[in-house]
């Protein structure tokens, strides 16, 4: 039997990983309540509750990653991971309740593939993509739209303009997710200036 590798259990057991990996694990909570929701548009108190807790421990897990000198490359990776897991998850299952348009989502869904492939080809070619600080404003736009969609009172039939805000915000994180992603593919094609550093943060 091939030993594992030295420093993968340990890079995985920081109290920061296992923040991380709980937020994936406990996903599909999320995405149980808002299809139990399902007749009132997948909106809750329960399901806003549980996405705030998401987001908190989005913030946590980096801060404290940082603060007790346990950054590691498997963090790093599981971060923006665990994102994709919530967000998309949760923006599919408001789909499939009929809340909101499968469009925006596919889209979404679209580019995060796209740039996950894309990585992979600018590494093969020994080219590093660091994370852009927009990328973090990308992705608090796409849970801020998960979030408000959840909120009942925006949930409330007959209302055009409280519908109206919710797919404004839908759209901005689309066009925001799309911006980010040509971004990424031009610096794909230019040398990396090293003050940039490889981030794991949001892409």
């Amino acid at each position: 039997m091939t030993a594992p590798a030295p420093g993968i259990g340990l890079s995985l057991s920081t109290p920061a990983n296992l923040i991380t990996l709980a937020r994936i694990g406990a996903s599909p909570v999320l995405f149980w309540l808002i299809l139990r929701a399902g007749d009132e548009g997948g909106a809750s108190w329960v399901a806003v509750a549980i996405a705030l807790v998401f987001a908190a421990s989005d913030a946590w897990d980096g801060h404290l990653a940082r603060n007790t000198g346990t950054v590691t490359s498997a963090g790093a990776f599981l971060d923006p991971l665990a994102d994709k897991v919530v967000v998309l998850g949760s923006m599919a299952t408001l789909a499939t309740v009929g809340r909101v348009s499968w469009v925006p989502v596919a889209l979404i869904a679209a580019r995060e593939a796209l740039m996950s492939g894309y990585r992979v080809y600018c590494a093969r070619r020994g080219v590093s993509v660091p994370a852009r600080r927009s990328a973090k404003w990308k992705a608090i736009l796409q849970g801020l739209a998960v979030i408000l969609t959840l909120v009942p009172p925006l949930a409330a039939e007959n209302s055009p303009a409280r519908e109206g805000f919710i797919l404004a915000v839908w759209w901005l994180a689309v066009a925001a997710t799309a911006v980010t992603g040509l971004l990424y593919l031009l610096d794909g094609r230019r040398p990396v200036d090293p003050s940039e550093g490889a981030g794991g943060g949001p892409r």
